[in-house]
């Protein structure tokens, strides 16, 4: 944070000189130092502080406090803070965005990790899970309106409603009497709850500063790892017995109290209430005289998505059924396994969004999207301390590259059709990831190991390396006006 000194002379006469904030994420400041006029003597300072991070606060109070007591013997910026400072409203809707990404990463996640189990009580083979993975992937379609609602209506009510809605249908699932209304139900509740991790990037990507965009995408992403950890955290109820993997379904109703603060504090952006006052016509004048290109960046970024998902997808699904299958892994051992190689992942995402917002995307993108997906295809084919080192450095590798790939899907939009097109975009991922999910199925059905099946998939990576560095631009340090043009003209405050 930026302190500036406070006019108060008849403080400054009695020996005090006060520091208030100038910018930073507290909603109070104030720094108090008193000198004596005994020079023998030692100055003393207070300060006062208060912070507006819900949900979250428990986390980054003893990190500012820290760095309150150690900022005298450093000038330093934390490793935990943002390149650029975030103001209190910045701090407080990233921390209330971080909350929803834990609800949709818990709807999200809830399938992929409960198949498995839900199978073994049904009866089905790895191919139908594959293709039942497929199916509720594709189920993204039937949520594309909201994302057109999301450019219409605006990003802060559709993020209200989905948070409402998600978890009320995902629970659904422990009813299921059967294989098929399982894949239903959840055919309806993961696409929605996709949406509603759309709706938060978009709102991130309009709220955070130029210098901090990566950065904000990798919080969201580290809270998406609580969401789905949560959900792995509850894989030990699947071994209670046969039809306990419902129980997991049942936590999504917890979830709610997410959505009534939501309710309570999420205001619109800026930038989306400034295009929604701007005149239709005003707007197509605009679109024709800077040579609107969307379609062809939505081409280029969702070619990237949906091969990246190719693998990504299927390395998510059938590690379960791996570790279950090759190695005998209890439910148990699969959370451990889970929680021990995916947690260090947090630090690539800390790092991946400081460099991204530093440096730049493309160079970070492109080198450890491949990496990643090597390390990770590798811990198919070794076994013992081998598998779990090169899960974890598979994880750490491929979380530096998230957030400046992650990024571009909000970027390189106009305000106008920012929703829409990063909608599209996971579409597209999720279509990639649905390919891949029926392909390795029938693979490993077939005779194929998983290391073969994996390690084939992993080396698309390198095409997606090879499309980052010849297509995409450079993005950071750049308002998102002058990124896009179309939105230069349009004036809001902050």
């Amino acid at each position: 944070m930026e302190e500036t000194p406070a006019a108060e002379p008849q403080e400054l006469l009695a020996g005090r000189h006060i520091f208030l904030q100038k910018t930073g994420p507290c909603v109070e400041y104030k720094r108090s130092v008193h000198v004596p006029a005994d020079t023998n003597a030692d100055a003393t300072e207070h300060t006062e502080w208060s912070l507006d991070i819900p949900w979250f606060g428990w986390i980054f109070r003893p990190l500012i406090v820290r760095h309150i007591r150690q900022r005298h013997h450093t000038d330093r910026r934390p490793w935990w803070a943002p390149p650029q400072t975030f103001t209190a409203h910045e701090t407080l809707v990233l921390a209330m965005l971080a909350a929803a990404s834990m609800v949709a990463a818990f709807i999200n996640t809830l399938f992929t990790q409960t198949v498995a189990f839900a199978a073994n009580e049904f009866g089905v083979t790895t191919t139908e899970q594959g293709v039942a993975a497929a199916i509720v992937r594709l189920g993204i379609v039937l949520a594309i309106p909201l994302a057109v609602l999301g450019d219409r209506i605006g990003r802060q009510r559709i993020v209200i409603a989905l948070a409402f809605i998600t978890p009320v249908l995902a629970s659904l699932g422990a009813l299921a009497p059967n294989f098929a209304t399982l894949v239903a139900t959840q055919s309806i509740a993961r696409p929605l709850g996709l949406a509603l991790d759309v709706a938060v990037l978009v709102i991130v990507i309009e709220e955070m500063p130029k210098h901090g965009r990566a950065y904000g995408i990798s919080v969201l992403a580290l809270a998406s790892g609580f969401g789905a950890g949560f959900a792995v955290a509850a894989l030990p109820l699947a071994d209670l017995g046969t039809s306990t993997w419902r129980l997991v379904y049942m936590l999504a109703l917890g979830w709610i109290i997410v959505a009534v603060s939501l309710r309570r504090r999420l205001t619109e952006t800026p930038r989306f209430i400034a295009h929604r006052t701007e005149p239709r016509a005003s707007r197509r004048e605009t679109s024709r005289n800077t040579g609107y290109t969307a379609p062809r960046t939505l081409l280029m970024v969702g070619a990237v998505a949906f091969l990246v998902n190719i693998f990504v997808a299927t390395a998510s699904l059938f590690q379960n059924r791996y570790l279950q299958d090759v190695r005998h892994y209890s439910a148990v051992m699969v959370a451990l396994f889970t929680f021990s190689t995916a947690t260090p992942g947090a630090l690539g995402l800390i790092i991946g969004g400081k460099i991204a917002d530093a440096s730049g995307r493309r160079r970070v993108a492109a080198l450890c999207i491949p990496l990643g997906s090597a390390l990770i295809g590798m811990s198919f084919m070794l076994s013992s301390v081998g598998m779990w080192m090169s899960a974890i450095a598979g994880g750490i590798v491929g979380a530096i590259a998230y957030p400046a790939l992650a990024v571009y899907r909000g970027e390189l939009f106009p305000t106008g059709n920012r929703a829409t097109s990063s909608f599209l975009i996971t579409v597209a991922a999720l279509l990639g990831g649905s390919i891949g999910l029926v392909g390795a199925g029938l693979l490993v059905d077939s005779g194929w190991s998983y290391g073969a099946v994996m390690l084939s998939f992993a080396s698309i990576s390198l095409v997606v390396s090879l499309l980052i560095v010849k297509f995409y631009p450079e993005t950071a340090h750049k308002d998102l006006e002058e990124l896009n043009p179309q939105d230069a003209h349009v004036r809001f405050e902050r």
